[in-house]
């Protein structure tokens, strides 16, 4: 992806705090392709205007959470992720 359009995890919480009760860039995965485990805040983001949220591994560049905004709902993909979880 375009190394101009990415963020840390951290842009992504205004966002993903509208889908999700919990504060989500200090929640941890499990990232699908490598096995990596972090927070969210340490991955990559990527937010592409109109588009929506791509969140990525830094160590695999998978995509882990793929969230959507479109007529006044929400479209959450997580199948990149082994597990997200808080505290």
């Amino acid at each position: 992806m375009d190394d101009r359009l990415r963020l840390d995890g951290n842009a992504a919480a205004g966002t993903l705090g509208e889908v999700f009760s919990f504060e989500v860039t200090t929640a941890h995965y499990a990232c699908e392709g490598c096995g990596r485990i972090d927070q969210i805040g340490a991955a990559m983001v990527y937010d592409v205007r109109g588009l929506g949220t791509i969140v990525r591994c830094p160590g695999c560049d998978n995509a882990l959470i793929r969230l959507a905004h479109n007529r006044g709902r929400y479209m959450v993909d997580l199948r990149g992720t082994r597990y997200l979880t808080t505290g």
